[in-house]
């Protein structure tokens, strides 16, 4: 029989844990659950809101310390589980999807793709379900960076189509609409389609995350989106030089403007490490995301640096985080996968209304 002086002692304890995101204890917060005390034996979970939870261990930990050190625990077992919460939306969202992740660039070339595909399979190494949808009509590259064969996929019911499956994760391409090699040649109502196919006619399953990569600039596949599909939040990768850094800008902008949450910024090819004096080179120039980031009040997610081995492992079909899962580059997605999941959560912690995806273009009359 558990002694209830004993029990609010623990209680007491775990009120002082604070989890550093969310900046409230884990308490309060809901997160601990099952308590079990048996002599001085004493076990719970601790129910944190993503798998991908950058500060898990630092959690375990100090719930461990801070319980054992209570006079008549002798052991203390912390089980640390997981739930995703679903974001809040005033349409509803994809049918057991809980939350919609863009990942967009003002231009090409800077990485996108590969910063989706990383990320996604970073996500699901924690235990996450995760999608991803490849929306780059006109130059899909994730069934090459995940080796998936161009290939019609598979119909079922109410001719829905099944998602690829690869690494973990259920897998959409534009590049499964056309043959091998060809072009997908379409005009922009039609783009915005297939869009809805996408969203519509996939069956997608339970996820907890679904990753959009999305083409570059600011057109009619991201304004279908926000309209038919309400996003939990944006990512918007660069590289640090300018000339990313201003298409960057503007693509911050849009989505600020059709008002999905910013998740942050990720600075790509952020520098390179030599072998032979394990210095930082910045190629590219320095502190460009940061700078972009701070300009917008919104966080830097991560720099990933420049490593040979991150595009092979896109040519080759093999993405880094899973060839090479001890990386510099892998450990960087690992800790972008932490930070986006991270970012969501206190965002929906600190949502007081429901996120609203409709918006109303307007011209400023005083432009010229």
């Amino acid at each position: 029989m558990s002694d209830p002086t004993l029990q609010e002692r623990i209680i007491g304890a775990l009120k002082t844990v604070q989890d550093p995101d969310l900046h409230k204890d884990i308490v309060s917060l809901g997160f601990v659950k099952n308590l079990k005390i048996d002599g001085g034996n004493v076990k719970f979970d601790v129910e944190l809101t993503t798998p991908a939870c950058p500060v898990k261990e630092q959690l375990r930990t100090e719930c461990e310390t801070k319980v054992k050190a209570i006079k008549g625990v002798d052991q203390v077992d912390v089980n640390m589980t997981a739930v995703v919460r679903s974001t809040e939306h005033s349409q509803p969202v994809l049918p057991g999807v809980k939350n919609i992740i863009a990942v967009a660039s003002g231009k090409g070339g800077v990485g996108k793709s590969t910063v989706s595909t990383n990320l996604a399979i970073a996500l699901s190494l924690t235990g996450a379900r995760v999608g991803l949808m490849d929306a780059d009509i006109y130059g899909p590259s994730i069934p090459q960076m995940m080796g998936i064969p161009i290939t019609s996929p598979k119909v079922g019911e109410e001719n829905k189509f099944f998602p690829h499956e690869k690494y973990g994760l259920k897998v959409v391409s534009a590049a499964f609409l056309t043959k091998q090699g060809q072009p997908l040649m379409l005009r922009g109502p039609i783009l915005g389609g297939i869009i809805q196919q996408f969203l519509q006619n996939v069956e997608w399953g339970e996820l907890d995350y679904l990753i959009i990569d999305l083409p570059p600039g600011t057109g009619d596949v991201q304004l279908t989106l926000t309209q038919k599909a309400p996003l939990s939040g944006a990512v918007v990768v660069t590289t640090p030089q300018e000339v990313s850094l201003i298409d960057a800008d503007k693509g911050v902008k849009m989505f600020q403007q059709v008002k999905v949450p910013l998740l942050g910024i990720v600075e790509n090819m952020s520098h390179f490490i030599c072998d032979g004096c394990d210095k930082k080179h910045y190629i590219f120039r320095q502190g460009g995301g940061k700078t972009l980031a701070d300009n917008f009040n919104i966080p830097l997610l991560g720099e990933v640096p420049i490593i040979p081995e991150v595009a092979e492992g896109g040519d080759s079909g093999i993405p880094i985080v899973m060839s090479n899962p001890e990386s510099l580059a892998s450990l960087a997605y690992k800790a972008l996968a932490g930070q986006v999941a991270a970012q969501l959560s206190i965002n929906q912690a600190n949502s007081g209304e429901k996120v609203s995806a409709d918006f109303e273009l307007a011209w400023d009359s005083d432009a010229k």
